[in-house]
């Protein structure tokens, strides 16, 4: 079963998409059930995996290192003549940088599952877009192949849209629309780059096959790829002999790019002014930015919340987001390290323009649901600012930060919803001491507010202290982050502390009061078994992480250190070579 075990948490959501195709309309009743159990089943492995990657002795794989679970298969092979060979692998793997993505996915899909019980219109439409979204997530999160990582990436584009338009609110059509362009336009940019890699680099495992040197990719020793690498570097390897690669592994290490490619560090092409390699970061930047997202590129997030449904928008901020921070992590800084060395200062001054601009802009929000959009792309500065760090503690802290924002925009999501759903109304402005009518309600919603604006004893406090403490490491050392900028990025703990105490203040203390516009029942029923049991597992979570924080950073640092290593070994070397053959 471990052999197989990624593949299965990928899969098992188009497993479950077959009885749920083929039962007819009459059986609805059973969709939910059908997308429960998936879900269930996932986060038993999603559980297994995160368990035995963290016990330690477990083998790693020889040749790409900390990869404790990998499955490799030849997926489609094309012999281009004197260009080389097409290689495109099922390749997927599991290191620290995405163990945590993947138990967190399966956090997220089970209570966006319990919280789908609501949804009414269009059954097996809706509940078939969900299996679907739920494979293209975990596909992108474990996906070591930069063409099957773009495939899920961009298939992920199809289910939201309509997830959003179809069951979305009355401007359903203008916010899925404009999700769509936007993370189309990003996705074109990441491709562009993919292009251009998959020209520059070359597979050593399969080239190492082609040579004679072994008689199938399981016989490649280390021995065999490092003589492959030498080859390739001194020209000894014909052009047609050479198997391009996708495999993010492969583009890490500077060894794998051919001598005269287009991406290779000694190339002197230029694209618009600036080398191109730090063209095609700037390019990777933008894409996974416009993801995350990061201020300017954040406008279509609060659109979108703002009309997707309660369950859609837990993945959206629980899940969604996070691909953007994980695909920087994962492909932007370890294939283009130098870029962070020279652009550094650029991305920080983003992580706290976002961090500040979005606080400021969910001080002034009236909606409740658009507060916390606002909120998230706030919190997702941090993650930002500790990956534009490049300290261990800041990289750290952004992985952490990840999985705790993915806990609790989760559990904000669906506070808003509970509340929405017995007044359809979420004007922040229109109520006042529910904490009469809702004393469990306002509770967990106390917690989560404190929770989320940084309260010690909380997974909010772990990571946005790792991401300052690695801004502030950085401005010290490497200098990416200057001083002004690790100062002003505490502000936006502030802000969001004022924020959220505002919003808590005006909506749940005081004497009774709801707005006239506001149709309901005369009773505000507090907390049902079902919304407790998708609110109370997410406080526990971020209470555990708070206080035992080493469960989450125990597995990622060993795979951060590599990735340190990379960016400040490569990076540096990168630069120095492209300023002696050209000028900055």
């Amino acid at each position: 079963m471990t052999e197989k075990v990624l593949s299965i948490l990928i899969f098992l959501p188009l497993v479950g998409l077959i009885p749920l195709l083929v039962l007819p309309k009459s059986k609805s009743g059973i969709y939910k059930y059908i997308n429960l159990a998936v879900c269930l089943l996932q986060i038993v492995l999603a559980t297994f995996v995160f368990c035995i990657y963290s016990k330690p002795g477990l083998v790693t794989d020889p040749i790409y290192g900390l990869f404790k679970l990998t499955e490799r298969l030849n997926w489609i092979t094309i012999d281009l003549g004197n260009v080389g060979r097409l290689s495109i692998n099922y390749f997927i793997g599991l290191d620290g940088l995405n163990v945590t993505m993947v138990l967190l996915s399966a956090i997220v899909m089970l209570i966006a599952a319990i919280s789908s019980w609501s949804v009414e219109k269009h059954l097996k439409g809706y509940y078939a877009l969900l299996l679907i979204l739920n494979t293209s997530v975990l596909g992108c999160f474990l996906s070591l192949d930069l063409f099957l990582f773009f495939l899920f990436f961009e298939f992920m584009l199809l289910p939201m849209y309509f997830l959003i338009g179809i069951w979305g609110g009355p401007r359903r059509e203008y916010a899925s629309i404009k999700f769509f362009l936007y993370t189309l336009a990003g996705s074109l940019l990441i491709l562009a780059v993919i292009i251009g890699l998959y020209f520059s680099v070359a597979d050593p495992v399969e080239t190492s096959v082609r040579l004679g040197l072994a008689e199938n990719i399981e016989a490649v020793t280390v021995n065999d790829v490092s003589n492959v690498q030498g080859m390739l570097q001194s020209k000894q390897i014909p052009k047609r002999a050479v198997v391009h690669s996708f495999n993010i592994p492969d583009m890490t290490n500077p060894k794998n790019f051919i001598p005269g490619s287009v991406f290779h560090v000694f190339t002197k092409i230029n694209f618009m002014g600036l080398p191109i390699r730090m063209a095609a970061f700037l390019a990777l930047l933008l894409g996974f930015l416009i993801k995350l997202p990061a201020v300017p590129f954040h406008t279509w997030l609060p659109d979108a919340h703002v009309e997707a449904p309660t369950p859609v928008s837990v993945i959206l901020a629980g899940i969604l987001l996070k691909i953007g921070g994980y695909g920087l992590i994962r492909t932007v800084l370890p294939v283009f390290p130098e870029g962070l060395v020279y652009f550094g200062w650029l991305i920080s001054f983003l992580a706290v323009l976002s961090i500040v601009y979005a606080a400021m802009n969910a001080l002034g929000m009236k909606d409740l649901k658009k507060m916390i959009a606002y909120s998230s792309v706030s919190h997702m500065g941090f993650v930002l600012l500790g990956i534009a760090s490049g300290t261990p503690e800041g990289i750290n802290g952004a992985i952490f930060q990840m999985f705790s924002h993915g806990i609790l925009s989760s559990g904000l999501f669906l506070a808003a919803g509970v509340l929405y759903d017995r007044t359809h109304d979420r004007g922040i402005e229109n109520y006042r001491g529910l904490a009469s009518k809702m004393p469990v309600y306002t509770i967990a919603v106390t917690i989560l507010f404190f929770a989320s604006l940084g309260l010690p004893v909380f997974s909010g406090f772990i990571g946005e202290l790792f991401s300052l403490l690695g801004a502030f490491h950085s401005s010290t050392t490497n200098g990416l982050v200057p001083y002004w900028m690790s100062i002003t990025a505490v502000l936006g703990i502030l802000i969001g502390a004022t924020y959220f105490l505002w919003t808590l203040q005006r909506m749940f203390f005081g004497k009774f009061w709801i707005s006239k516009n506001i149709t309901y029942n005369n009773k505000f029923n507090d907390l049902d078994s079902r919304e407790m049991i998708m609110l109370v597992p997410l406080i526990v979570i971020t209470l555990v992480l708070g206080v035992f924080p080493g469960i989450l950073l125990e597995p990622v640092s060993d795979s951060v250190e590599v990735l340190i290593g990379q960016i400040f070994s490569s990076g540096l070397d990168h630069l120095k070579t492209m300023q002696n053959f050209r000028s900055l």
